[in-house]
Parts: C-alpha cells; sequence; structure tokens
C-alpha cells in the first residue's frame, strides 16, 4: 500500500470515473487503474464498484476512503514541518472566499499578500459556505474566509474581524428620519435580501428573528447582489442591509441612505477556517496577520452583537481593530 496509491484512490472517488480521475491526477488511465487494482489485491476487496455508471463506491470502499484522507493529508504533514523548521512560507495555498466576502476583503489585502510572500502561489475561487465546508473537509482547498461561527465538526476558525451591519434606507422609508435604528426597528416585510446560499441572507434573518415583533413571514423580494439591492431600495421598494466594508466605496449620494445601528451594533464574525488536520498552518497565519494588518482602522466598532449564520448571537466587547 502507498500514498499514491490512496491518492488514486480519493481521485475516483471524487470524479466517479478513472479517465476523469486520472487526467486530474497527471497519470494515463492504465497506470492509475493498475495501481487501484493492485491495491485492491492486495486488501483482498473492492474499494469500487465497477458495474455502476457512475462508478460508486462500495460499503467499505467508503469506509477506505475516509481513512485514505486521513492518511493522506498526515502524511502532507511531513512536508508542513520541514517547511517550518526551515522558515520557509511557500507553495501552493488553495483559498476560498464566500461572494459576500470577496468583492470587499480581496483588493484590501491581494496586493500586499503577494508582495509580502511572493514565495507563495494563492489561488484564490468564489464559493458558497456550504460548499467551502466541503471542499475544506475533502481536501481540495487549504482554507477559507467565511462568516462565523459555524460550529463545524474537524473545522477550526480564527477571527479576523468584526464587520457591522449597516441599514441602507430610502428616502421613502419610515425609517429615514431616523439618525440610528434599532433591532426592534426591523420589520421583514419591507427588507431586501440577497437570494438564498448567501450567509449574509441567512445573518439579516436570524436578526430580524431577534426582532420579537417581527412576523414570520417569507420575505417578498431577493436579489442576487448587494448592488441590486441598493439599486432596488432606491427604486423605494425597500430598505436592505449591508456590511460596513461594503459601504465605504458608495458613492456620496448613496451614504446619505445609511443608517447605523444603536450599540451594540449587529456584526458578523468573518474568520479564516481550516481543517483541524492544520496543514499549512504557517501560510495560515501569514494570511491572518496581513489581512488583520489592513483591515485595521477600516473597521472601528467596539461594542457589537455577533449574529451567526446558524443563529447563534452573542454580545461582546471587542478590542479596535
Amino acid at each position: 500500500m502507498t500514498i499514491t496509491q490512496l491518492q488514486y484512490v480519493l481521485a475516483v472517488a471524487e470524479y466517479q470515473n478513472f479517465t476523469l480521475a486520472a487526467e486530474k491526477s497527471f497519470v494515463t488511465q492504465p497506470t492509475l487503474s493498475m495501481q487501484i487494482q493492485k491495491l485492491e489485491d492486495e486488501l483482498d476487496i473492492l474499494i469500487f464498484d465497477r458495474s455502476k455508471k457512475p462508478i460508486q463506491l462500495t460499503e467499505v470502499g467508503k469506509k477506505i476512503v475516509e481513512q485514505a484522507r486521513n492518511i493522506v493529508n498526515e502524511s502532507s504533514r511531513i512536508k508542513d514541518i520541514v517547511d517550518q523548521q526551515k522558515g520557509f512560507i511557500g507553495g501552493e495555498f488553495k483559498l476560498g472566499i464566500i461572494p459576500t466576502i470577496m468583492p470587499t476583503l480581496l483588493p484590501m489585502f491581494l496586493k500586499n499578500f503577494i508582495n509580502k510572500y511572493p514565495k507563495i502561489n494563492l489561488k484564490i475561487e468564489e464559493q458558497n459556505t456550504e460548499t467551502l465546508i466541503k471542499k475544506l473537509q475533502e481536501g481540495h482547498i487549504d482554507a477559507a474566509i467565511a462568516a462565523t461561527p459555524l460550529e463545524i465538526e474537524n473545522i477550526k476558525e480564527k477571527p479576523l474581524y468584526y464587520e457591522p451591519f449597516v441599514a441602507y434606507v430610502p428616502e421613502n422609508h419610515r425609517l429615514f428620519s431616523k439618525q440610528k435604528i434599532s433591532i426592534d426597528d426591523l420589520d421583514v416585510d419591507d427588507i431586501l435580501l440577497l437570494e438564498d446560499g448567501h450567509c449574509f441572507r441567512e445573518g439579516v434573518i436570524n436578526l430580524c428573528k431577534a426582532n420579537k415583533n417581527s412576523k414570520d413571514d417569507n420575505f417578498q423580494l431577493a436579489s442576487g447582489s448587494f448592488e441590486t439591492m441598493i439599486k432596488l431600495s432606491n427604486e423605494g421598494l425597500g430598505m436592505t442591509l449591508l456590511p460596513y466594508l461594503h459601504t465605504l466605496d458608495l458613492p456620496e449620494s448613496e451614504k446619505k441612505h445609511l443608517r447605523f445601528f444603536e450599540e451594540p451594533n449587529p456584526a458578523r464574525e468573518v474568520s479564516l477556517i481550516f481543517h483541524k488536520s492544520e496543514l499549512k498552518l504557517q501560510i495560515v497565519e501569514a494570511l491572518r496577520d496581513v489581512i488583520s494588518g489592513v483591515i485595521r482602522g477600516a473597521i472601528a466598532f467596539q461594542n457589537v452583537k455577533i449574529i451567526s449564520p446558524i443563529g447563534n448571537k452573542k454580545n461582546t466587547k471587542i478590542p479596535t481593530v
């Protein structure tokens, strides 16, 4: 049994196709098939049911894949140990970022990070939280930036910053005349939301549920982007809530619509999340240091109420970041 054989097994389990798995593993299909066959012969079991299309794992194959993933991850730690011993921070690093964070945060830190760590080959993809968690657990990405707390088994969270919610209120709205608003002012019937699948949407819903006067009615209008929600709000179709960093680049003509909350400010916790195996931890820490450095001063709120995408809430005194 070899690490390479286990890597081939994981590839076939993921792609459910020997030819595609071989292509993604950069070997010929006969080579990959032969190595998996040798492993099955050695163990005297079948890992894959080849009679089904697409190829399926057998019951024992499912257990082997789970253990193979642990073994491959642990074998990668050896190189990590050597890199850390040598003080080397480099190599390929796959980072996922959720859509409601990517457009504002990435431009703030990417150039600084590349300049400071030129030996890191950073590969970034935008996905929703559910997809990023799955990719982390399966080892397809090294870390992700998402709203937390998530409380997912095998996933560690390191907070980066706390980003307040800000209301965007059109002139014809009942709250436009108020300088600051409270959670009790929210009415689910006139709030524009992101589409399903965005954790910021879930955070807003959980925030509204904190208002005991809110109804349980479905939201009437949802959109795919903050920009669209702002345009719809400007048309008088309702207010919306935005993450604080997104408000910084709004034109002055639109900033007059912003309304902050009374303390404690409802906010989302934004964290680096990664597998508990802590592979490439030195790069995770490098990312955290750079992001914390550039975000310092951009967000100066101290007394915030963390609104979790899974419904948890906590009041906390946050040092100015």
